[in-house]
């Protein structure tokens, strides 16, 4: 297993990292065998493990705290916050006040003293980020994280937070958790090339694109919609789906790469993540053993110029053939009222 230096934090880090999403109620409910999974991946050679207190609204973190009763001084930790955990206004965010109470929530589940790395799991535009790294700040000082970071902002968000961590005299986000796959490569057109001047970490997520290049996907061949990821995003496994022909056509083209260079999907699809210059590692989500198994089993392959040329002939560089779940929308595409004059205004420019 290979390792590189998390941003400027000085912390090793294996280039594959152990992703927790699964572990629980959304993905696999049997606490033994999650543990089971986590001491595989331990055993393999992974040093860091990263999940987040909205996983299965916090089982996840609780199955993590018992696989590393014993181990926790041999891992880096990496936990998130930001979504809403409760009913209530104010039980999810990015403001002080959510902060500083979930982490201790964060830090119970998992059975720790400290969290390697806390991120902010997506902006916030109601917060102002000052206020939010000064309360990861605070954190750091009082020893309850050892870094911080930031998970699908966009590059401008990644800059804003940056100068105002310099201006403000605030410790500054080292590390970006940006989705990145075969299909999904549209963060190399800012959000890499960005963490790359301002030296921080880059972890990616996806790199299966959520399942749809795991392998068992193929043009023409019935998906089960109801299980597994396919079961929590339908739509991206459906073939008649229009906007998904692109997809499924660079799907046929990459197995065909694959079965050249005498590798599995997945395996090819995991180490064209970690080859930019920009990632640090790349997080793998298994379900199962056998998915563990199956990622792990390509963890040394490294690829050529001339593969990644044929990959670039397939997705041409800073492509998105779909939008990753779960990355962030703007403000100004989510809400159409940003995009609108006051009814007011419109009828006293046409009157």
């Amino acid at each position: 297993m290979r390792h590189r230096t998390l941003g400027g934090t000085g912390i090793e880090v294996s280039v594959h990292c152990l992703g927790t999403m699964m572990f629980g109620a959304v993905g696999n409910p049997d606490h033994d065998d999650c543990v089971r999974i986590v001491h595989a991946a331990l055993d393999a050679g992974i040093t860091m493990v990263d999940t987040a207190d909205m996983y299965s609204a916090g089982e996840s973190e609780v199955i993590v705290g018992k696989a590393l009763e014993g181990r926790r001084d041999d891992v880096v930790l990496a936990t998130k916050v930001h979504f809403p955990m409760g009913e209530g206004p104010n039980r999810g965010g990015n403001s002080r006040r959510w902060i500083v109470r979930e982490v201790e929530e964060s830090l119970r589940r998992l059975r720790t003293d400290w969290i390697d790395l806390y991120q902010v799991h997506r902006p916030d535009h109601r917060t102002d980020i000052e206020e939010t790294l000064s309360a990861l700040t605070d954190l750091v000082r009082q020893g309850k994280i050892r870094a911080f970071g930031c998970s699908a902002f966009p590059a401008e968000d990644i800059v804003e937070a940056h100068h105002v961590s310099l201006a403000r005299g605030l410790h500054r986000f080292r590390t970006e958790q940006p989705p990145y796959s075969l299909l999904a490569r549209g963060v190399e057109r800012a959000v890499l090339p960005t963490c790359q001047r301002l030296g921080m970490g880059v972890l990616v997520w996806s790199p299966l694109a959520s399942g749809f290049l795991s392998g068992r996907v193929r043009r023409g061949r019935p998906v089960d919609l109801t299980a597994g990821r396919a079961g929590l995003t339908p739509g991206r496994f459906d073939e008649s789906i229009p906007a998904n022909a692109a997809k499924f056509e660079a799907l046929e083209r990459l197995v065909e790469l694959a079965a050249d260079l005498g590798v599995t999907l997945p395996e090819l699809a995991v180490a064209f993540s970690a080859a930019h210059p920009a990632v640090t590692s790349v997080i793998i989500g298994p379900r199962t053993m056998e998915q563990l198994t199956a990622t792990l089993a390509g963890a040394a392959l490294t690829l050529d110029d001339a593969t990644l040329d044929r990959i670039d002939e397939i997705v041409p560089p800073g492509t998105d053939l779909y939008r990753a779940d779960g990355a962030w929308l703007p403000p100004s595409l989510a809400e159409p009222a940003r995009r609108r004059r006051p009814v007011t205004d419109r009828a006293a420019a046409t009157g």
